[in-house]
């Protein structure tokens, strides 16, 4: 059996060719027709062309979420697929069937198969990038293939109206899901900026926030405290009503490990389950995580 997979994203369109769990070959990227929908399937249909395979179907991994009512997609940062019945168009076109899983999901379920969740019966994946999100796998499977809601703890209004010891105000910060206080807008990278400005009045990239951090700058120490305060409690109850017994965490800001570390061991405070080992880990995939997880779930494997 043979699969093509997709990573779609604002930039870049990555492809590859799936045999197995283990026989992943990625594709040479094509960039992402944004607003064309004709281009974008043009695109699709080039890179199955390339591979000189006929693919039982072909899976799709999306910044986005499938309203598993109706199909229609949501992807903001597409607009030529954002608002349409998206596996169902691509299918009549394609001749083939489609199945798409949001990126956060394909993380989860990629980690669970290949990663860090390997043995784990329930595997909550959670994205630390620009902004948060997750994905909920159990036994092997997706839950809510059809949709990417599930798992989803950086959306609602979680945040408390202060944090950190001795405490500071937290505003309202109005997420991109319309609501406010959600862990999004304090959680990922653009959100630890915004509380270090917040604090200090200094702008610092996330990244210059954590190397001070780790040299010992006093602010950068203090910023470090309070976005962990603030995204611990949420993580520890998402973990407590799935009964996940271990979070790899994906993103830019998993890169570093003595702050995953850090999140782990206040999270582990917070957990009614008392954990002795480690509960939030960084991810351990070597294969694109939205390419890995679009693979299984097209080869219907899921772990």
């Amino acid at each position: 059996m043979a699969i093509i997979c997709f990573d779609i994203g604002g930039s870049f369109i990555k492809g590859a060719v799936a045999r197995a769990a283990d026989d992943i070959s990625p594709l040479p990227p094509r960039p992402t027709p944004l607003d064309d929908f004709d281009a974008f399937v043009a695109t699709l249909i080039g890179v199955i062309a390339a591979t000189g395979i006929r693919p039982q179907r072909i899976a799709l991994s999306i910044t986005g979420v499938i309203d598993p009512e109706t199909g229609v997609a949501t992807v903001a940062n597409i607009p030529c697929i954002h608002g349409r019945t998206l596996a169902a168009d691509l299918e009549a076109v394609l001749g083939v069937d489609v199945l798409i899983a949001n990126d956060a999901d394909c993380f989860a379920l990629a980690e669970a198969g290949l990663g860090a969740g390997r043995g784990h019966a329930i595997v909550l994946g959670a994205i630390l990038g620009s902004g948060v999100g997750g994905g909920l796998v159990v036994d092997g499977r997706l839950v809510d293939e059809n949709g990417g809601f599930a798992g989803e703890w950086g959306h609602g209004p979680a945040l408390p109206s202060f944090a950190g010891d001795p405490p500071v105000a937290i505003p309202a910060y109005e997420c991109a899901c319309g609501q406010r206080r959600c862990v999004n807008t304090v959680g990922g990278a653009r959100g630890m900026e915004r509380l270090h400005f917040e604090i200090h009045r200094t702008e610092l990239s996330s990244k210059e926030i954590v190397t001070r951090w780790l040299a010992g700058d006093v602010e950068a120490a203090r910023t470090i405290e309070i976005y962990v305060d603030l995204i611990a409690s949420p993580l520890a109850l998402a973990v407590n009503i799935t009964g996940a017994s271990i979070v790899p965490v994906g993103g830019g800001l998993s890169n570093s490990a003595p702050l995953i570390a850090k999140i782990d061991e206040t999270v582990r405070q917070r957990t009614l389950r008392r954990f002795s080992r480690r509960l939030v880990v960084p991810s351990q995939l070597t294969v694109e995580p939205g390419l890995a997880g679009a693979a299984l779930l097209g080869l219907g494997t899921q772990a």
